[in-house]
């Protein structure tokens, strides 16, 4: 059974010298010195305390109006107070979760993190269906949700986590023990294909990631886990759920199992019909944080094409490209596994480092390939759609799709190609996404993107090193 081992492997994250106000703890480079936190307060104090955060909540809710250009926020409660929160020490977190937060080297809450966790961390727990893209921090945000509730000390499962991949599942629970690795009592378990566990056997980790179709047999065939005892479900990439046989109804299986009082929070990078009519059966009462449609693209990610003739011809292209930038590390997306297949040997014969990344690989096989790219042993994962969606490395600087997104119908699979794009750009660092396009049909996708998304992509010349070089910089 997976478990939470500390820290992990590959963060290279910059830790920032934070001084908390007396009261919580101080990190000071490092450094934790306790304070006055467990001393008993005066009733007066109280009430200054509580004045203090009246008058902070009023002069954050007077500065809404900054962020309403950007996210769409719809209160459950009309008469609730609407607020965002521009720092981490306004929510209140519990010590050692702040600590987690900074040691992580988030320094200030994203955007969607201003708007979702005041919602989260209210009193009691809000409801949640929000709309957020790649890199904007939302797994971080849901993390932080699930680990505020959690009680470390009792040994059974309080929250559960829905992913749709074993990849996505295996990267939620990274950043858990990142956020977490101040609880030395905290565990974790995945519940996805291959876990076997001995039947009748209950389970102590007190957070549980999987997806849904072994996370059903653990709540009721195989019974490891009580639903009634969890507090905290989350739904994490709902549109893909919907578009994966039997994630829907799993899903909704699970949702009934769960006590009324269970917070329910559910992310999706898209909201069409079908996402939102399942976001309303399985997230009761909802607050909704939808992003405006001109905010889906990623505005850090210089997107261009190239136009080719042939396979070979793409590959050229995509070997001129590799030589006339530095790039830390690459993504390359096909449309079929015998594409990436034969892509991965021919970028190997040219003396790259490659990994190969597609559905038909075990489990296993998957998540070594994903940490092999995540040390950066190799310097360039080729894929199908299966590394798509939430597999976040760091140092990954260019997409290139090798194939254009389609749909089984031949239409532009503009959600994934969003997510494709959304690997380089992460937390708003500059990222480069180049197009291969070499026929009329794949011009006529590229087009329908470029409309779905108002977003011009430009054409670049892979022949001239001059234009080349001019793009990264």
């Amino acid at each position: 059974m997976a478990r939470a081992a500390g820290s992990v492997r590959g963060s290279a994250l910059q830790q920032f010298p934070i001084t908390l106000p007396v009261g919580d703890v101080s990190i000071c480079e490092g450094a934790v010195v306790k304070t006055s936190a467990n001393a008993e307060k005066t009733d007066e104090e109280e009430k200054e305390d509580r004045a203090a955060q009246s008058l902070l909540n009023k002069l954050i809710r007077s500065n809404l109006v900054d962020n309403t250009n950007q996210v769409e926020v719809l209160q459950r409660d009309p008469n609730s107070p609407l607020y965002s929160v521009k720092s981490f020490e306004e929510l209140r977190l519990k010590p050692q979760l702040l600590q987690g937060v900074y040691a992580m080297g988030f320094n200030r809450p994203s955007k969607i993190q201003e708007n979702a966790l005041p919602l989260m961390l209210a009193e009691p727990p809000q409801n949640l269906i929000a709309q957020s893209q790649s890199g904007t921090g939302k797994t971080a945000a849901f993390v932080l949700a699930m680990l505020s509730q959690v009680e470390p000390t009792n040994k059974y499962p309080q929250c559960l986590c829905l992913s749709p991949t074993y990849e996505l599942a295996l990267q939620t629970g990274k950043v858990i023990e990142q956020m977490g690795k101040f609880y030395p009592a905290l565990k974790l378990a995945y519940a996805v294909r291959g876990n076997k566990l001995e039947r009748g056997q209950k389970i102590s980790e007190q957070i549980v990631i999987g997806t849904p179709g072994t996370v059903l047999d653990w709540c009721s065939k195989l019974k490891f886990i009580d639903p009634k005892k969890i507090k905290v479900f989350v739904l994490d990439e709902a549109d893909v759920m919907i578009a994966t046989q039997g994630h829907q109804d799993q899903s909704i299986r699970i949702q009934r199992m769960l006590p009324r009082n269970c917070q329910m929070l559910l992310f999706s990078a898209t909201f069409e019909d079908s996402v939102w009519k399942f976001a309303q059966k399985v997230v009761p009462d909802p607050n909704v944080i939808k992003l405006k449609r001109e905010e889906e693209t990623l505005d850090t990610i210089k997107q261009y094409y190239v136009l080719c003739s042939s396979r070979d011809e793409k590959f050229q292209a995509l070997c001129n490209l590799y030589g006339a930038i530095t790039i830390a590390q690459a993504m390359i997306f096909c449309h079929t596994r015998k594409t990436a297949s034969w892509l991965a040997a021919e970028l190997s014969k040219e003396g790259h480092q490659v990994a190969l990344l597609s559905g038909e690989m075990m489990v296993e096989q998957r998540a070594a390939v994903i940490e092999r790219f995540r040390e950066g042993k190799e310097k360039v994962l080729v894929t199908t759609n299966v590394c798509a969606r939430g597999i976040d490395v760091e140092q990954v600087s260019v997409v290139i799709n090798f194939d254009l997104p389609v749909d089984k119908d031949g239409n532009p699979d503009n959600e994934t190609y969003l997510h494709r794009i959304g690997r380089t750009g992460r937390f708003g660092k500059r990222g480069l996404a180049v197009n291969m396009v070499d026929s009329k049909h794949s011009m006529n996708i590229l087009n329908r993107i470029q409309e779905h998304f108002n977003k011009k992509i430009e054409r670049l010349d892979t022949d001239d090193l001059d234009e080349i070089e001019k793009i990264a910089n």
